[in-house]
């Protein structure tokens, strides 16, 4: 199983615009609504017999109950148990024998379960999920023998990475009232006390219908699509005490944070500063398009802000960065790093990287690579149509996160049409100190010039 943590390791890799939304032409897209309130999205492309086959429901690990944290994933494991009609384990097998593959993420906003498959194989796929929709059949030696699992791969992704500690410290640094601050994969003394009780009532609360979203990617028609999800995912009953889906919100915040955290285990040091930014809202996306491109301008590659500025030109940096992803329910985070040369103190990296955003707002955006990002996001909504099971995870993810298909539609040419005082604009409202957390990463032996 996966959970999706939007980690240092994710943006140490994300130097170009790469897949931040994968649009296509509407043509290609149909839209349905089952009547028991399921929405089904279908994406042709004939060009391979084969299909990508995804649920995903409006549920991640933001929407738990209080004192249970890691429930989301917990119960995404526990859907491969044993149904009504499939023993446990079975349902993967029976993917894998007809030659495909399967498997599940998490996230704060979503669980999605997806599998890749020959085309004519969809039918049989659609009945699978449609089962495990309503007829998980737990037992209690599944939840011990389970949650020893995601105990154990809590360690292993979390226990033993520095990184990944320090990562939690910040998000719950960041958030004081919001449950993005609490990790995804849950807190370890609460996992270890998660029971049958509390998987069932997630699943009963959540896994329904009208609750759920079919995107279903590939070489298929649209009419046969649609009356295989009547005939499957239509005949089971909506969820009528669903109710709308609110979190708790984040109260002003009134002051920075900072934290360091130290660790024989880290190699490089580095700092790492987040800010509290807006998300895109259905209907307003034009904020989260000028953040989108203010983190290719400042972090994105050998030609941004921070590369030339403090890697080439001060060489106080090997390593710099900026990041931003607004596909989120809630108000999400604005982030850079910069990783210092060797001798240079994370307490002067930090000072270049505040000097370099001071004069990056009074001098504006440089026109000539603003284009050039541009016409590099252009480039790959063009490339990505030809991801299939990207295409589906990204249409997916924004549906999830609240977007509607006409947002997705209308979101390139939003990006494009932004200006560089837009950008600016964008700056000077998200990178205000009481909002942010500066955190350093160091080793314990090294002492805070």
């Amino acid at each position: 199983m996966i959970i999706k943590y939007w980690g240092l390791s994710f943006w140490l890799s994300f130097m170009g615009l790469g897949p931040v939304f994968a649009a296509t032409s509407p043509e290609n897209i149909s839209d349905f609504m089952l009547e028991n309130g399921m929405q089904v999205v279908v994406i042709e492309d004939h060009r391979a017999p084969v299909v990508v086959h995804m649920v995903w429901y409006k549920a991640g690990s933001a929407d738990e109950t209080p004192g249970v944290s890691g429930v989301a994933h917990f119960l995404e494991h526990l859907l491969f148990k044993k149904t009504k009609t499939l023993k446990s384990g079975e349902f993967s097998r029976i993917v894998e024998e007809n030659g495909g593959s399967d498997n599940a993420f998490t996230s704060y906003d979503y669980t999605a379960y997806f599998q890749r498959i020959a085309a004519d194989r969809l039918p049989m796929l659609m009945e699978m999920e449609a089962d495990r929709m309503i007829n998980l059949d737990l037992r209690p030696e599944d939840i011990l023998t389970e949650r020893d699992v995601i105990i154990e791969e809590r360690n292993q992704r979390v226990e033993n990475s520095a990184g990944a500690l320090f990562r939690e410290q910040r998000s719950a640094a960041m958030y004081l009232n919001h449950p993005y601050g609490t990790p995804i994969i849950g807190w370890k003394h609460e996992m270890e006390a998660l029971d049958l009780d509390d998987a069932l009532d997630f699943y009963k609360r959540f896994y329904a219908p009208n609750n759920a979203i079919l995107v279903v990617a590939g070489d298929v028609e649209p009419e046969r699509v649609l009356a295989k999800a009547e005939a499957t995912f239509g005949k089971l009953k909506a969820n009528p005490n669903l109710s709308k889906r609110v979190r708790p919100s984040e109260p002003k915040h009134l002051s920075p944070r900072r934290l360091t955290f130290r660790d024989e285990r880290v190699a490089q040091p580095y700092v790492i500063r987040t800010y509290l930014a807006p998300e895109r809202n259905a209907g307003n996306q034009r904020e989260a398009a000028a953040l989108t491109l203010l983190a290719e301008v400042l972090g994105g590659g050998q030609t941004s802000v921070f590369s030339k500025k403090l890697q080439f030109e001060s060489q106080q940096a090997v390593y710099t960065s900026a990041f931003y992803s607004g596909t989120s329910f809630d108000a999400t985070e604005f982030g850079m790093v910069i990783v210092p040369s060797q001798g240079i103190s994370l307490e002067d990296a930090e000072a270049a990287l505040d000097q370099t955003i001071l004069d990056f707002i009074e001098q504006g955006v440089d026109e000539a690579q603003l284009e050039r990002i541009k016409m590099q996001f252009r480039a790959s909504e063009i490339y990505n149509r030809d991801n299939t099971q990207g295409m589906a995870n990204a249409y997916g993810r924004a549906l999830t996160s609240g977007l509607r298909l006409e947002d997705i539609y209308a979101w390139p040419d939003i990006v494009q049409s932004v200006t560089s005082d837009d950008i600016i604009a964008a700056a000077k409202s998200v990178f205000k100190k009481e909002n942010s957390v500066t955190g350093w990463l160091m080793q314990p032996e090294e002492e805070m010039e």
